[in-house]
């Protein structure tokens, strides 16, 4: 869902009539939904100083935007499609906070200067995607664990882990003769029998055995004299057959079973532990994020408009394929005669003072609650 967080100027008339006006032109004719933007008597200070916000609050709110996508990309990882529908911020769904958003100023007083409340909204989200680094790590480490166990245990005679499969009574290890093992297609096991005793010399006759095989491969053991490996590589390879190098597992080193089973079980749990932290931490971020939304909104009005705040805050839900007619119906409405001055012609007029607030006769922020993936 896409909103924008506008204000509107109060040029002679009170917040009532603009607000009327805004549902008379806007929601009344269908284009959009509308609902009161309650902006608390922030603490301005100088000029000076809410300019230079000004553009600390574009990068901020960027990088705001970025964290909520990456907590929202985890979730979606973790749970699906149906976690994300769960999502909560402050208790309630995200649609329902954006419309219905206070200002929370026991965590954010009011009348504590703009910078050091928007400094504290930035350690929280920051601190939000550090954790996250870390929690996803770990994660994605013991998953990448199992995925490695899994992939020795079940997967195909290509790719499988042969050290688990041969048995040390299959293995020949003398001063002069060793044992050396071949991954032949299905495809291939005939040519393999007619012709794998004359691949090159010193090979022992008769001596290939199977060891292994699945829907597609065949692991085929083969005894020959040590100075021979060399040569019996070379052919075996430009035969289009795979050598597999034999290493007896150590002691101890072989994943039981049971171990298999309490490894799947470890990372089903950190991946409901992450899942969970991550819906809690989404509505900590989005929660700051809209915050800083809304310092944005107030300062570019007082930077647009002047001092003292005058103009009516609002968040505008557009109906979908009506968001050129409700922008010209905005422009038209609230526009006081300026709407050419604030076209983008190329020239970016005004950017200088706006950083990269979209440019309208009147503030508008876009917030989208949608997942990006």
């Amino acid at each position: 869902m896409v909103y924008w967080l506008v204000s509107l100027q109060l040029p002679n008339k009170r917040k009532d009539a603009i607000w009327e006006l805004l549902q008379e032109k806007t929601s009344a004719a269908a284009l959009g939904s509308n609902y009161k933007l309650e902006i608390p008597e922030l603490r301005v200070g100088t000029l000076d100083s809410l300019m230079a916000l000004s553009d600390d609050l574009s990068k901020t709110s960027n990088m705001m935007e970025a964290v909520v996508t990456k907590v929202k990309r985890q979730i979606n990882d973790a749970g699906g499609a149906k976690s994300l529908l769960e999502l909560k911020v402050e208790g309630i769904s995200t649609e329902a906070y954006v419309q219905r958003f206070k200002w929370d100023d026991a965590k954010f007083p009011a009348r504590r200067p703009l910078k050091e409340t928007v400094e504290k909204m930035t350690e929280l989200v920051s601190r939000i995607e550090d954790d996250l680094k870390v929690k996803a790590s770990e994660y994605n480490n013991l998953k990448s664990q199992l995925s490695q166990v899994t992939r020795k245990a079940q997967g195909s005679l290509a790719i499988r882990d042969i050290n688990q499969l041969v048995k040390p009574q299959q293995v020949i290890d003398t001063e002069h003769m060793t044992t050396m093992f071949v991954i032949v297609s299905k495809f291939s096991v005939k040519d393999w029998e007619d012709s794998y005793e004359t691949l090159c010399k010193f090979i022992v006759p008769r001596s290939s055995a199977v060891i292994a095989e699945d829907n597609e491969y065949v692991l085929r053991s083969v005894v020959l004299f040590k100075k021979a490996v060399d040569d019996f590589k070379a052919a075996v390879r430009s035969k289009g057959y795979q050598v597999r190098e034999y290493t007896p597992p150590a002691e101890g080193s072989e994943l039981s079973s049971a171990q298999a089973e309490q490894l799947k079980r470890d990372v089903e749990q950190k991946k409901t532990a992450l899942e969970q932290w991550c819906k809690t931490a989404y509505g900590e971020a989005f929660s700051c994020y809209m915050h800083v939304l809304v310092v944005r909104l107030f300062v570019e009005s007082i930077l647009r408009y002047g001092l003292p705040p005058s103009f009516q805050a609002a968040v505008v839900r557009p109906q979908e394929k009506s968001e050129t007619k409700l922008r010209a119906e905005l422009e038209s409405t609230f526009g006081g005669g300026k709407q050419q001055y604030w076209k983008d012609d190329g020239s970016n007029l005004g950017a200088g003072l706006l950083g990269d607030t979209e440019l309208y006769p009147y503030v508008s922020l876009t917030l989208s609650t949608d997942y990006a993936a």
